[in-house]
């Protein structure tokens, strides 16, 4: 999602100040009111942004399902749900996952996390987080500045009953907390506060550890005439005239006295002491200081909250805990007008989404996260609002969602966490500035039970070994000791050899590990052909060449959306037209036929088929940079500068010369763009190309690269290399060319990293991508089967293949208005390879770049890896296999007429 950001120009020096980033999800719109309103009034004083449909209509389209749900500790547990946003044809699911707290469980608490112990100005993953604190669950918390990456909270923070970032002046901003007498409150807060000097002059504290922002509605820069307190808890330079447009004066106070008067400066170093904190001060503040906070007088600070709902002072000493968010989501129950304009989020954009709420009676707080990854799509807000409300949220807040949505949980019975399920990033977790930790308080309790771990799903032939865990009576993992496990299945769909299981039938099952007379067990499914939807071969290569290897992985999607890799021990393959063998997916060409110009690798997984086509052709080395003799240069968009050159001395295997990008997207604003252009105009491609390698040497930043092609047309055509930059170091990369859309010749123009504006605060803002070893694939063309015209006549085994007479064993039979003829025609007439199997009643028609498969009695078909719909199948007649003509040819590219009067159909 995007950040909080708003950029403006200083009065006298024309300098930018990023006023406020926010994690990844909220932009500061010109900055506007700033009452802190009760609800009600907050409700009827901010407009409320128009949802896509009506909560009325929503609830009638979307349903929450229980999936499953396993304890973390005393007092949590993880609970999943699917999200379906269209029911019916077409429905759109998305995975919920939701930690519930029982805040009457005195053995649970929650606490903030963040970047660094100890540090309110720094980022980290929440994973880290959680490690590093001893929590046993964790999600992202509030939004953040990161500018000059301070990553500091937006929101107020309370950690242990000690306040450490104060609340953003802003409109309509929520906070969730939980008291010392553990009841969840989610309010908005101000902050007040004091400084007393020893002469009994005070003066206006502004708040606790805050980046320099804009304030609401003034619009004023937040450090302006300010007095701000910064304690050990900040570790990073203090805000500077460079990102706060004020010249600081700044006093050093410990144990209650002043050490240290720094006027019209900073002073030195970033580390406060313990025993002190120091006041950043400004225009009437800094007055302020000269005249009554100078060295060895005494002082004394004093702050607290403000209930925006009930004006009460809160001293921060009655909060177990305390952590920032943004707009209000759902408030008696049902779904509630925005507090605070969401457009800078996203609202009506499936995006991943993190939120907390809490029941009616107060006693179950609810860490709700939206998994925005593979067939999960995310949700929009309002649809966030429906989902909280059918989980029964009472009241509810929104939180930092987006590439920053994570959630990290213990596994029943494991000793270490894990992340829940995959970000918008994939494995890799954004760095935020704080998250919401559970932890656990229970004592060493008494063993309780053992809990079965490892895969839910395999395919047949696949082998998984599973463990034991064992846990206690507050479901904290304990050492398993004397306990023996014997493991089996409810039922016989494969084999154990002591705890690794092969599956050897498809269906579901479940894994069943018994130690004495405690028993735990696992789902398991074995995926069968019946539930593939599709199937590809992804073969690195598509060149037929002797001695060639290749990785060929297989993937499959299943009917409902999940998609998944097949094993190399659960696939058979067919090879025509050469030999080859194969170690795991890796395949080496051996011996190819010299008549096939077409060889055709088939994958087969229990009944499903699918095929990709090798054909003779080279891989030709564009370009490794050395020796390089045309001009490179930079170009950047939207304020981006940077450097692109041809460098020596990279590290690893392509230590030689490379083409190197180094950019800063710090500047400007939009989407942003860095680019090595070729050659001017680009260097021409010979040949027409299908595919291209190269070398990417990447900086972990998640930012997209890609390469620009220019065709004889001039139209670009703009290829992705990665959507993600999520590695460090080399990487070969292979992409397919739009070679239907291109005119060729073809220009390579540029290489070039981007960052989108929407998310842009999610990704590294400067970096260096190189790039080396390009190559393009020529593949031939397949070649195109002769079409003949075929005509026959219904009851008469004469027929004509190209005007030339041809005699059937068996006439075309009419039933029920399909024609059928028997194979053997169909392999001489129309130029296909046919294949039997009677054991399995399957006919398998190959044909130019087209496998066709087909089953006697069933109406499904396989083309080409997808399963498809048929009214009619094969059929046999007196011991014969007879398909239908309309079904094959068409299939399979061919047109099939029909003339009722004469009985006769003409192929061609």
């Amino acid at each position: 999602m995007r950040r909080l950001e708003e950029t403006k120009k200083t009065s006298q020096a024309g300098k930018q100040l990023i006023a406020l980033t926010l994690g990844a999800a909220l932009l500061v719109q010109p900055i506007s009111t700033i009452a802190w309103p009760s609800t009600a009034a907050a409700a009827s004083e901010t407009e409320a942004v128009p949802q896509s449909t009506t909560t009325q209509t929503l609830q009638k389209q979307q349903q929450l399902v229980r999936m499953s749900e396993e304890m973390i500790t005393s007092g949590a547990k993880r609970v999943d749900y699917t999200w379906t946003s269209k029911p019916g044809e077409g429905a759109v699911l998305s995975r919920v996952h939701v930690i519930e707290i029982d805040l009457t469980n005195p053995y649970v608490k929650l606490d903030v996390m963040n970047g660094k112990p100890g540090s309110v100005s720094s980022v980290s993953s929440v994973g880290n987080m959680v490690n590093k604190t001893g929590a046993v669950a964790g999600i992202n918390g509030d939004y953040f500045n990161t500018a000059n990456g301070k990553g500091n909270p937006i929101g107020a923070q309370v950690n242990g009953g000690l306040l450490t970032v104060s609340p953003s002046k802003l409109t309509g901003m929520y906070a969730f907390a939980v008291t010392a007498d553990r009841k969840p409150i989610i309010d908005s807060y101000g902050f007040e506060g004091s400084v007393t000097a020893g002469d009994g002059s005070t003066f206006t504290l502004s708040g606790i550890n805050k980046a320099a922002y804009r304030t609401e509605p003034d619009n004023a820069f937040s450090h302006a005439n300010a007095m701000y307190i910064y304690t050990s808890a900040w570790t990073q330079s203090r805000p500077d005239v460079t990102d706060s447009s004020t010249t600081p004066t700044e006093v050093l106070v410990q144990n209650g006295i002043v050490t240290q008067f720094v006027d019209n400066g900073m002073i030195p170093g970033n580390t406060i002491p313990a025993d002190g904190y120091i006041l950043r001060t400004h225009g009437k503040a800094a007055q302020y200081a000269r005249e009554h906070l100078q060295v060895g007088q005494p002082v004394n600070a004093s702050y607290n909250l403000i209930a925006q709902s009930t004006g009460q002072k809160i001293d921060p000493n009655s909060l177990q805990m305390l952590i920032g968010g943004h707009t209000i989501l759902v408030d008696n129950g049902a779904a509630a007008t925005y507090t605070r304009n969401p457009s800078s989020i996203s609202p009506n954009t499936d995006r991943a989404r993190t939120a907390i709420g809490y029941s009616k009676d107060g006693t179950k707080v609810m860490l709700i996260t939206v998994e925005d990854s593979g067939s999960s799509q995310g949700v929009t807000l309002p649809e966030l609002q429906q989902l909280m409300v059918q989980l029964s949220v009472w009241r509810g807040v929104n939180l930092d969602g987006g590439g920053s949505t994570t959630m990290i949980a213990r596994p029943l019975g494991d000793t270490s966490t894990q992340l829940a399920f995959p970000t918008e990033y994939g494995d890799t977790q954004r760095q935020v500035a704080n998250g919401l930790g559970v932890f656990s308080l229970a004592p060493k309790g008494q063993l309780k039970g053992i809990k079965a771990s490892g895969s839910s799903v395999l395919f047949l032939g696949q082998q998984a070994s599973y463990s034991m865990k064992a846990y206690d009576n507050y479901y904290n993992p304990v050492e398993p000791g004397s306990l023996t496990p014997v493991w089996k299945t409810s039922d016989a769909l494969g084999t154990f050899n002591g705890n690794t299981f092969t599956a050897t039938k498809v269906g579901k099952t479940s894994i069943i590990v018994k130690s004495g007379e405690i028993s735990d067990k696992l789902d398991l499914e074995v995926v069968g052909g019946e539930s593939i939807a599709s199937m590809t071969v992804d073969a690195s290569s598509l060149v037929l060449e002797s001695g060639k290897s290749l990785t060929v992985p297989v993937h499959v999607t299943l009917n409902d959306g999940r998609q998944l890799t097949v094993p190399a021990s659960s696939l058979k393959w067919e090879l025509r037209g050469f030999t080859g063998a194969w170690s795991g997916n890796t395949l080496t060409i051996g011996t190819v036929n010299p008549s096939a110009s077409v060889g055709y690798l088939i994958a087969r997984y229990d009944g499903f088929s699918a095929m990709t086509a090798l054909v003779a052709g080279t891989d030709k080395k564009f370009d490794d940079f050395e020796g390089k003799t045309y001009p490179i240069s930079f170009q950047g968009t939207n304020g981006v500068v940077g450097t692109s050159t041809v460098v020596a001395g990279l590290t690893g295997d392509n230590a030689t010369n490379v083409l190197q990008l180094q950019y800063d997207f710090t500047g400007g604003s939009g989407t942003k763009a860095a680019y090595a252009v070729l050659n001017g105009t680009g260097r021409t491609v010979e040949g027409k190309p299908s595919a291209m390698t190269v070398d990417v040497m990447g900086d972990g930043s998640l930012n997209w690269v890609r390469a620009e092609f220019v065709d004889s047309k001039g139209a670009a055509h703009l290829v992705t290399l990665a959507k993600q930059v999520d590695w460090i170091g080399w990487k070969q990369i292979k992409v397919n060319l739009p070679a239907d859309q291109m005119a060729y010749p073809i220009t390579l123009k540029r290489l070039y990293v981007a960052s989108l504006e929407d998310g842009q605060d999610e990704r590294a803002l400067t970096g260096a991508l190189a790039w080396d070893n390009l190559a393009f694939q020529y593949p031939a063309v397949i070649p195109e089967p002769q079409h003949v015209k075929i005509e026959l006549k219904v009851g008469s085994k004469s027929a004509k293949v190209d005007s030339k007479p041809y005699k059937m064993d068996v006439a075309p039979l009419l039933l029920d208005g399909t024609t059928y003829l028997p194979l053997r025609f169909v392999t001489e007439a129309m130029g296909a390879q046919i294949g039997w199997e009677a054991a399995l009643k399957r006919v398998s028609v190959l044909r130019g770049d087209k496998l066709l498969e087909m089953w006697v009695g069933r109406s499904d078909f396989l083309l080409t890896g997808v399963r498809k719909q048929s009214e009619v199948a094969p059929i046999t007649r007196s011991g014969r296999t007879l398909v239908p003509i309309r079904l094959v040819s068409e299939q399979l590219g061919l047109r099939v007429n029909w003339d009722g009067k004469l009985g006769t159909i003409t192929v061609e």
